[in-house]
């Protein structure tokens, strides 16, 4: 590359070698940690050499030694873990040392500037491939941490849910006996006071558990879908929620629109009804909203969805936790599990559904989407 008048300018920076390499060196930023900073000065030399050289080579030939000289230096860099910035400082304190000579060498600017151009070009090129290299190394080894921690982490729940659902099958068992002497009891005495409280709160009881039993696929054994009325089972829940709905003074204002069919575990699909409508309930209690009010609307959207809509009129929900608030464990209240909506969408998602959010200053949505089911008699003449 040098011709003319960068011969001498070669022969310069071979006779001031040695001291250029002090002066860089003296001049540079050392981590007292780095063990590989007794190479330091052999790394300069390196790249200086590849400069006095340069012009007898081809510039492909050019490149390939930067790039291999580059990442050489990259790999010692990211084993000592130092500041990239602190490598691309040193690197351009060595330019700065060479340009400081060049007024030493009795060439005008105008004879140099060909000579500065080739030396720019060789400490960019390489600094990029430096720089891409390092760059490359650190995100890989960002990403091994992170799968490794995503994996441990994997692991701990697996073990978790594996060791909550074994407990909640051991608790459901002595449950479901006292719910069954309840009802001894009350057929035995009738008119006895507190029964109904009593049965009430384990019927409470066994929902917060299904909650857990639902994240079980042990849950599913034996269980086969089943033909339902909408209409039907959305009653049900509201017995079922009648006493919190009293005690809240919460208004029900129902709009469903036809008595539609579902295709599915209807105890699930029941245990989304619950989840979102207590939740509803919950909320317009400890925020003491006035005229407290839940909406429950269906409709047909196509021919093949139903839309159940369930409305409240309590605090808006900030639009940045619209997905959030349907992450396992992510919960506001203070004894919450966090399981509750994401359970509703595993079910939701599960029967080919969707669930969704959607909250203004006067009024929270959840809607729940499933495909709408023929009737069975329908469902049987299709199979024919």
């Amino acid at each position: 590359m040098f011709t003319g008048e960068q011969t001498d300018l070669i022969a310069f920076f071979a006779h001031n070698k040695k001291q250029l390499v002090q002066e860089w060196e003296n001049a540079i930023m050392i981590y007292h940690g780095d063990p590989f900073k007794g190479k330091i000065r052999e790394n300069g030399e390196a790249l200086l050499d590849v400069i006095l050289t340069m012009h007898t080579i081809s510039k492909e030939e050019l490149l390939t030694i930067i790039e291999k000289i580059a990442i050489t230096i990259s790999k010692e860099r990211v084993m000592a873990d130092i500041n990239i910035g602190d490598f691309v400082y040193n690197v351009n304190i060595g330019r700065t040392i060479l340009y400081s000579y060049l007024s030493k060498t009795g060439l005008t600017w105008s004879e140099l500037q060909k000579s500065i151009n080739d030396i720019n070009f060789c400490f960019d090129k390489f600094l990029y491939f430096a720089v891409s290299h390092y760059s490359e190394a650190k995100n890989k080894i960002i990403e091994e941490k992170t799968m490794f921690i995503d994996s441990t982490h994997q692991d701990r729940l697996t073990l978790l849910g594996q060791m909550t659902s074994s407990f909640i099958h051991e608790f459901r068992n002595p449950l479901t006996s006292v719910q069954g002497f309840i009802q001894l009891l009350k057929a035995d005495y009738p008119n006895m006071r507190y029964l109904d409280i009593i049965s009430s709160e384990l019927d409470q009881l066994n929902f917060r558990i299904s909650q857990f039993l639902l994240l079980s696929k042990k849950e599913l054994i034996g269980k086969e879908k089943v033909f339902f009325k909408l209409n039907h089972l959305i009653d049900e829940v509201l017995n079922f929620l009648y006493p919190s709905i009293l005690d809240g003074k919460v208004k029900i204002q129902n709009h469903l629109d036809g008595d539609f069919t579902l295709n599915g575990y209807a105890d699930e699909i029941r245990q989304v009804f619950i989840n979102i409508i207590f939740n509803a309930i919950d909320v317009l209690n400890h925020h003491e909203v006035a005229n407290p009010t839940i909406g429950i609307k269906s409709s047909l959207e196509d021919n093949t969805t139903i839309k159940i809509s369930i409305t409240n009129n309590g605090p808006v929900i900030p639009t940045e936790l619209h997905k959030t608030i349907f992450e396992p464990f992510f919960t506001t209240k203070k004894l919450g599990t966090g399981l509750g909506l994401f359970v509703c969408k595993e079910i939701i998602e599960k029967h080919k559904g969707k669930l969704t959010c959607d909250s203004s200053h006067d009024k929270t949505t959840f809607s729940i989407y499933l495909p709408v089911a023929l009737d069975q008699s329908d469902e049987q003449e299709s199979n024919l």
